[in-house]
């Protein structure tokens, strides 16, 4: 390949767009990371990409870059990640919802060898002479049967020829990438990120996408814990299961954010996915809480009832009590506006170096940034804190929680395209004052600093955030009285006269 011409055509994908415009002193560290990643791929693989982009090349840059994109299960992934999240480009998300579910290009008869293969040759069923579709690692071949005397239908989603391979192709170019971003990361001048660390990460997570026997033992949890939900289900598992191979059955209906839902469906279908994906699992006393990890558009489908099927559970969250415990903690701190506390709840998350002067910045800008707001607290701030000081680079807080937050953020931005004023915070918020006012019994025969309630909250630590209140409200009062204080000096500084504060305060 003519490297010029290589460099040319990458240019023009415009894949920097990714990265909304509040990240822009990170595009050209993404950019030469892509650059990086691709040209390490084997030879094979990089002329197919490069042979299709010629053949693109009138096409607009969204298309390219999705179809980029859709050759490398990992950047696939990342596709589907930032498809639905706002700040980019109307066009760039609309291509990238794409990934969601694309069109299969699987062979079909490659395909239907490999199911007779696992099955056996009198297996009973009939197979769809077409795919269904695909995404980033599976594709979804349609089947039926006949029991008592009438037609049952169910899908089996069984992975890409080749995926394995591919996939280990490109996670073993991971650790050198991450060395790339780190040295290149510090000569833009950017903070220094463990990126070799987040890559393991995601490598690890990664590889269980491709584990579809683990996939259907998360299904049959899901599904008994969905069991008695009206609004929400987990398609259940077919007797035709194998390691290689899922059985299940089949929903026919759209993408929940293509149905064509009234603002009354639209809004009681966004709390219940919120309450039962999200609020569930974490209001529970359970050890471990299991969140599912994968929560883009392609796997909330609306079925003919009304009901909303959550699909593909090959990646899940579980975040120990300890650390819902820690968020909550950081919660009540943040409502005290107490951002030394703040610095212990992130302590018990795992992040390393709480006393470093950088994060310490970080916390009381989100602390200015709350009181600025007006809004109640909620988790979409707390998730703006961790996303912060991941960009300052902030060690140590483990995988399975940002898991948790791709999860948040995704359903959030599945939610925002259905419209219809969707809060992710009050639905959670909700249900947890549901939880606080039935464990009241309980707590008289508790020990005062005992957390065992699903509340995560000691009897302890709700008289301290009671005895917070007249602390927080001077404190409130004093970040306010500086924001006026500093608009009066900028006010001061633009045109030579005082600024007198606005009365009362």
């Amino acid at each position: 390949m003519d490297p010029d011409l290589g460099t040319e055509l990458f240019e023009s994908l415009g894949l920097d767009a990714l990265l909304p415009e509040s990240l822009s002193a990170w595009r050209p560290l993404l950019l030469e990371g892509m650059a990086f990643f691709l040209d390490r791929l084997p030879e094979a693989r990089l002329g197919a990409i490069v042979a299709e982009q010629l053949a693109l090349a009138a096409s607009v840059s969204a298309a390219r870059a999705t179809a980029l994109l859709a050759r490398c299960p990992t950047l696939h992934k990342l596709g589907q990640v930032v498809a639905r999240q706002p700040g980019l480009d109307a066009e760039l998300r609309r291509h990238l919802q794409a990934l969601e579910s694309l069109p299969a290009s699987t062979d079909d008869g490659a395909l239907h060898a490999r199911i007779r293969a696992e099955l056996g040759a009198g297996h009973g069923l009939h197979l769809a002479d077409r795919a269904l579709a695909e995404g980033s690692v599976a594709v979804v071949l349609p089947f039926s049967w006949r029991q008592d005397g009438r037609s049952h239908e169910g899908v089996f989603k069984a992975l890409k020829p080749g995926i394995g391979e591919r996939l280990a192709e490109e996670l073993a170019i991971l650790p050198a990438l991450g060395d790339f971003l780190e040295r290149r990361g510090a000569e833009f001048g950017l903070p220094a990120i463990d990126y070799r660390s987040h890559l393991a990460a995601a490598s690890r997570l990664l590889v269980q996408e491709i584990r579809l026997d683990r996939e259907q033992a998360n299904l049959r949890a899901a599904a008994a814990l969905f069991a008695a939900d009206a609004d929400v289900f987990v398609p259940a598992l077919l007797p035709w299961c194998t390691p290689a191979l899922t059985a299940m059955e089949r929903i026919d209906g759209p993408k929940l954010a293509d149905a064509a839902l009234s603002a009354h469906e639209s809004r009681r279908l966004g709390r219940a996915l919120v309450g039962g994906l999200l609020a569930r699992p974490f209001w529970s006393c359970g050890e471990d809480a299991p969140f599912h990890g994968d929560l883009h558009g392609g796997n909330l489908l609306l079925a003919p009832d009304g009901r909303v099927a959550v699909l593909d559970w090959s990646l899940t969250a579980r975040l120990s009590k300890a650390e819902r415990e820690a968020l909550v903690e950081v919660a009540l701190a943040a409502l005290a506006l107490d951002a030394s506390r703040i610095m212990a709840g992130l302590a018990g998350l795992g992040l390393r170096d709480t006393r470093a002067a950088p994060i310490g910045a970080t916390v009381e800008h989100a602390l200015d940034t709350l009181v600025r707001s007006g809004r109640p607290l909620g988790f979409d701030w707390l998730v703006g804190l961790l996303d912060a000081l991941a960009l300052q680079g902030a060690g140590g807080f483990g995988e399975q929680l940002a898991v948790f937050r791709k999860s948040w953020l995704s359903l959030a931005g599945v939610l925002g395209d259905l419209g219809a004023g969707h809060d992710t915070d009050l639905p959670l918020l909700g249900l947890g004052l549901q939880r606080f006012a039935a464990e009241w019994p309980a707590r008289l025969l508790a020990e005062p600093d005992s957390r065992a309630f699903s509340t995560h909250v000691s009897t302890a630590d709700l008289l301290r955030a009671a005895a917070d209140t007249w602390p927080a409200g001077l404190r409130y009062w004093l970040r306010l009285l500086g924001f006026a204080g500093a608009e009066n000096r900028d006010a001061r500084r633009a045109d030579g006269k005082p600024t007198r504060l606005p009365q009362g305060l």
